[in-house]
């Protein structure tokens, strides 16, 4: 039986977030500088732990592109950047808030020990 046009066609939108937002730290990024006030690089690699400073760079010019993230460069010596939401970013800010509660209420281990707000 051959597949039809509709049977295989995806759903832009969902494509499109995934696209977006489907990199490994994209979320705890967003994350963190909305509800942690954390908006600077070296702050951002403290907090994730595990990634690479190159990793991170990525996924910063990424949400910076996808129009997520402003960087603030203050061309200064040493280099100081930081980091906050767009318009865009902004409005994602109640999804990550609804992923947190949905996560605290349905994954092992809930919400023990987490940092940032508690939506």
């Amino acid at each position: 039986m051959r597949k039809t046009e509709t049977a295989i066609q995806r759903c832009r939108t969902m494509s499109a977030l995934q696209r977006m937002l489907g990199g490994k730290w994209k979320l705890e990024i967003l994350y963190y500088i909305a509800f942690c006030d954390i908006h600077r690089f070296g702050a951002l690699r403290r907090q994730l732990g595990e990634i690479t400073e190159s990793s991170l760079t990525k996924q910063l010019r990424e949400l910076e592109a996808d129009g997520f993230l402003i960087r603030h460069d203050y061309q200064e010596v040493p280099p100081r950047v930081e980091y906050t939401l767009s318009e865009l970013g902004r409005s994602f800010v109640d999804v990550i808030r609804y992923m947190k509660q949905w996560g605290e209420r349905n994954l092992p281990g809930g919400a023990e020990g987490e940092p940032g707000e508690n939506p």
